[in-house]
């Protein structure tokens, strides 16, 4: 998973060994934690919505998830705040 902070919110580049564990219902989380503190982002299959606490995000796909596993669609949005958009990010490395 990579995470980017833009000026309209946050992306997040899924892979597809990333992809199917979501459809299996397993959540994926990126952090980075330092003395005092860190951040963290979490896409979870299980809930909706945009949530956060501190340096923590929560990022809720289960409506959003057949469009996300629908090859006819690059990614999906979440309007947030802050907007958050999960794009699928699939390079030959598990072809």
């Amino acid at each position: 998973m990579k995470v980017r902070f833009t000026n309209r919110g946050v992306r997040v580049r899924i892979d597809d060994l990333q992809l199917a564990a979501l459809e299996r219902g397993e959540g994926l989380t990126l952090e980075t934690r330092w003395e005092g503190g860190g951040w963290a982002l979490s896409l979870d299959p299980l809930s909706d919505g945009v949530s956060g606490a501190g340096g923590g995000l929560r990022v809720g796909l289960r409506k959003l998830l057949p469009q996300l596993t629908d090859p006819a669609h690059e990614g999906v949005m979440l309007e947030g705040p802050p907007r958050v958009d999960v794009e699928k990010d699939f390079g030959p490395q598990h072809a």
